[in-house]
């Protein structure tokens, strides 16, 4: 079987952070500059937001709020394809898995799909 070199679980775990570190980066520091919250303020609402827990503030600009809805599409995108990506390997195992253990059993019933 060929190893991809993306499958090392930690190497895994090192890109789905990296990339959602990023964009909670990106997203504090804009409503940082955009409604002038302060940093710990901003990371909160940035967490919120990518979590889809919801805003825990209201927003004060029309400009902040346009950034907001574009980093809530971005950061819960990354967040689900940081979690997809990471623990995709072990899932598609557990279901091949789960395909050979059914085919044993039909093949023990004596029923075989023609």
């Amino acid at each position: 079987m060929l190893h991809h070199h993306y499958h090392s679980p930690h190497r895994r775990a090192l890109i789905a952070f990296i990339l959602i570190g990023t964009v909670m980066m990106i997203g504090t520091v804009g409503m940082h500059l955009i409604e002038r919250m302060p940093i710990i303020d901003a990371f909160y609402f940035m967490s919120m937001i990518a979590t889809a827990q919801g805003p825990t503030m209201l927003l004060t600009t029309s400009s902040g709020k346009i950034f907001a809805s574009i980093m809530a599409f971005i950061s819960f995108g990354v967040a689900v394809a940081s979690l997809s990506f990471l623990f995709g390997p072990l899932l598609g195992k557990l279901g091949l898995i789960g395909v050979e253990h059914l085919q044993e059993q039909r093949k023990k019933s004596g029923k075989t799909k023609k």
